[in-house]
């Protein structure tokens, strides 16, 4: 009985071999055509990729320059409770360090509302930015006829497959 399924395993198992050699004479034969792309290169290097970066500071420079003034002032404030809370009478100190919760509050919420906001343009900027990228990517490789292009997780590519160039002057054409 288990003489019978080593028999049909090694069966299966050359079957398997046989069609896997076939196969790999005929994309012998066929010239498999295999390209490259270096994804953090074109991220580095694109307008495209620059633009997104430029219209971002754009956009949120002066949120940012707003939330430095009052992380600015909260340090002001809390120096000032340091300094001269001894010399200060109970009331002042009390209104100061409310004064001084209030506007971390404030801070926290604005730093919180300020992160989602860039998170969610960021994403988008990034989500177009890949639809740029994967377009100009299909276009070369069916204008090239390559039958395969990789991009992230490769340990090593020659740079006889790399397009990566290709695919840069491409998105700068644009």
């Amino acid at each position: 009985m288990m003489e019978l399924r080593l028999k049909k395993s090694l069966f299966y198992f050359m079957t398997a071999l046989a069609f896997g050699a076939v196969s790999q004479l005929a994309i012998a034969e066929e010239g498999l055509r295999i390209g490259f792309v270096n994804i953090p290169k074109i991220l580095d290097n694109a307008p495209q990729a620059k633009g997104a970066d430029s219209r971002l500071k754009q956009e949120f420079t002066s949120r940012e320059s707003k939330v430095s003034k009052a992380k600015e002032e909260l340090r002001r404030l809390e120096e000032k409770l340091r300094k001269e809370e001894e010399t200060m009478s109970q009331a002042e100190a009390n209104k100061l360090t409310q004064d001084i919760r209030t506007k971390r509050r404030d801070l926290e919420r604005e730093l919180d509302v300020f992160r989602e906001d860039f998170s969610i343009r960021r994403s988008d900027e990034i989500n177009k930015l890949q639809k740029d990228i994967l377009t100009a990517i299909n276009a070369l490789a069916k204008e090239e006829g390559y039958d395969l292009v990789v991009g992230e997780g490769v340990v090593y590519a020659n740079s006889r497959v790399d397009i990566t160039d290709k695919i840069l002057a491409r998105l700068q054409g644009e």
